[in-house]
């Protein structure tokens, strides 16, 4: 089945929010995925642009995160936050949640815990909710995530492997067997093209960065696959300063991050074959 394509607020957070989800409808993106400001005002305007847009575009898909700032906080209060917050999203009916989950200085008991509470919460609430693969997060880490799995053997991940890539210094060339036994969790996909020592390289298109495209690309197709019996979703995900690098000084973007999110969608749909692959042969 094809797959759905969601354009990311990151890096648009200057654009009235009406006129953001139109201009993502008008570049062929099947939905958003957006990290909501703590902001009433903009909160309010979002949930009305949102019921306008539904009515014209009924399979419009939403994805929100829950995504909490660097806090020096016991996981207590840290689960306190993040429950609240999952809460507040409840009201924006969005197809699942993408959750920055947990704290990578965390104990492996403490990380459970959370997990726990927020699949509780998906289940009370009939949101899904998918577990972002990043830095900072209980995800940080391959092999130590394939721990958390055995314990939650129905956890849904998103597929940001670019983030592993800079932890482990490697494209995970040594790694084939965790990225086999994750790939069947992972049900949505962040498309941005990492490095060994950077989460996002400056233009995916650019020559030089060949090798990591055609890497990076494989996995998504793996991915895509695996799951052939549903559409998956896709977010490119090329994000501004300090993702993007910029010149010194001046503090210019080395490339465009909004035609890069168009120019990957573009891509990806010429590229990834929508067909189905014997997923045992992974």
């Amino acid at each position: 089945m094809a797959s759905k394509y969601l354009y990311p607020y990151w890096g648009s957070e200057s654009e009235p929010i009406g006129q953001f989800i139109t201009n993502a409808i008008s570049n062929g993106f099947d939905g958003i995925e957006i990290h909501i400001p703590n902001d009433q005002v903009f909160e309010d305007e979002l949930y009305k642009v949102l019921l306008h847009t539904r009515e014209r575009h009924p399979d419009f898909i939403l994805v929100v995160q829950q995504v909490t700032g660097i806090a020096k906080e016991t996981p207590t209060e840290y689960l306190w936050n993040v429950l609240k917050q999952l809460g507040e999203l409840r009201r924006f009916q969005p197809n699942f949640i993408n959750s920055h989950t947990g704290k990578d200085h965390y104990s492996f008991e403490d990380n459970c815990h959370i997990i726990a509470a927020i699949e509780d919460f998906s289940r009370t609430a009939h949101i899904p909710v998918y577990h972002e693969i990043h830095r900072g997060r209980f995800t940080f880490h391959s092999a130590t995530t394939l721990k958390y799995l055995k314990v939650f053997p129905n956890l849904k991940l998103v597929g940001d492997l670019s983030h592993w890539c800079v932890v482990s210094e490697s494209l995970l060339e040594d790694q084939e067997d965790i990225i086999k036994q994750v790939i069947p969790h992972i049900h949505h996909i962040h498309a941005r093209v990492g490095t060994t020592q950077t989460a996002q390289v400056n233009h995916p298109f650019a020559p030089e960065w060949a090798n990591e495209l055609g890497i990076f690309v494989t996995w998504w197709q793996r991915i895509v696959d695996y799951h052939s019996s549903k559409p998956m979703t896709i977010t490119p995900e090329f994000g501004p300063f300090p993702y993007m690098p910029q010149t010194p000084v001046e503090q210019l973007p080395l490339a465009n991050q909004k035609e890069l999110n168009l120019k990957m969608k573009a891509y990806l749909q010429h590229h990834l074959k929508p067909h189905v692959c014997n997923v045992l042969s992974y």
